[in-house]
């Protein structure tokens, strides 16, 4: 373990031995970290926070912190990051509240870029981009692959689906399909994200059954109710390789608690 000596670290936290904390960081009682993990310069880690391998955070982010929320009155909330990700200087991840699953929830392979804010309860998936000072209130849920742009923000409790795109001085007060590119404020669909797909080996195939899904519920003219069964329609007629991606655009209007951007 390479600690630098003016780091405080409370000899209850639990560190892999090949953890690296690096100048004046502090880490509390109930954090564990896990293997190949850095630490760098200034960088508090409190509350009852898990870390996961390989993860790299740097100088003055601040981890694992109490919910910046009113209703919060001590209890024991919880924070848990996942492996691979990047957080860049300034970063604030907060612990859940009770008053929701008591967890924010972080995944795999994420790039948090500088300022970014990820408030209580918020879940994070895998393979994400939060470019500098993209900021989620509390509760939000955030599928795999989603870019958020610089200075982008979330109001609490909207989810963006897996593969969207949000452009740069966003404000968003809905929901987001997968897939959906966006920006503005309000903040207003453009299409699919179809240069993010194709880099992630979506095929021609694909990428038409996803075209033709955003048509239907955001140029036909149909209510949402109707929109939905066209998608139904669509579905039945597609590959099972085809059909699960806008299954999964499909599914998501169900779970919509906001609405989404329309």
């Amino acid at each position: 373990m390479l600690i630098h000596p003016s780091a405080l670290i409370d000899s209850k936290a639990n560190l892999d031995s090949t953890v690296e904390v690096g100048p004046y960081s502090i880490i509390g009682p109930h954090v564990n970290i896990g293997a190949g993990t850095k630490i760098g310069p200034h960088v508090v880690i409190s509350g009852h926070t898990t870390i996961g391998k390989d993860n790299d955070f740097h100088a003055f982010s601040s981890i694992g912190g109490p919910p910046q929320d009113k209703k919060y009155g001590g209890e024991v909330t919880y924070l848990e990051i996942g492996d691979r990700n990047l957080v860049r200087e300034f970063c604030t991840f907060n612990c859940g509240t009770v008053q929701d699953r008591g967890i924010t929830r972080i995944g795999s392979d994420n790039w948090f870029l500088a300022y970014v804010h990820v408030a209580h309860d918020c879940t994070v998936g895998n393979n994400t981009i939060f470019s500098n000072n993209a900021a989620l209130a509390g509760h939000v849920e955030i599928g795999d692959w989603v870019i958020m742009s610089g200075f982008s923000a979330v109001h609490q409790f909207c989810k963006i689906g897996a593969h969207a795109f949000v452009g740069m001085n966003t404000s968003l007060t809905q929901d987001v399909p997968p897939f959906v590119l966006l920006s503005g404020n309000p903040a207003v669909a453009h299409g699919v994200n179809l240069e993010g797909l194709k880099r992630r080996g979506f095929d021609r195939e694909q990428l038409n059954a996803i075209r033709q899904a955003y048509k239907v519920i955001y140029k036909s003219g149909l209510t949402l109710d109707e929109a939905k069964l066209a998608l139904d329609q669509q579905i039945a007629g597609l590959s099972q390789e085809v059909a699960v991606h806008v299954k999964s655009l499909r599914d998501f209007l169900d779970t919509s608690t906001r609405g989404i951007v329309r």
